[in-house]
């Protein structure tokens, strides 16, 4: 068996906000809901593949995520990323930076905040 990256987990202060953005504004499908004994987790994930995204809501956090400086930004692929910025902002996630193409990289990337200020790359490739 080959080693890959399979699943990223994230706190958030709000799960059923957090799946909205993630499910309804981004698209990416949730596949599954768990409940353990101090947190509720949905887990979702592209019908095409790519690593998941777990969410997940502890019961006994209160108050906005401490983001420390140990997480960066998760990256979103997208085939629009001006179409999928002007969603996240229109949903109410913080603008950060507008789509742009690179010239270092054949891409086209912008910047957006999602409910709890993680920073979300989108980005497009030709």
């Amino acid at each position: 068996m080959e080693n890959t990256l399979g699943q990223y987990c994230i706190n958030v202060t709000d799960l059923e906000r957090s799946v909205a953005f993630w499910e309804g504004v981004v698209g990416i499908p949730v596949q599954s809901r768990t409940d353990i004994p101090g947190a509720r987790e949905v887990v979702l994930q592209a019908e095409v593949g790519g690593s998941r995204l777990q969410l997940a809501q502890h019961d006994d956090v209160e108050g906005p995520i401490e983001m420390g400086t140990a997480m960066w930004k998760i990256y979103v692929d997208t085939d629009d990323c001006e179409a999928l910025y002007q969603r996240a902002v229109a949903a109410g996630c913080e603008p950060v930076t507008e789509p742009q193409r690179l010239d270092r990289w054949p891409v086209t990337i912008g910047f957006v905040k999602d409910p709890d200020g993680y920073l979300i790359e989108l980005v497009q490739r030709p």
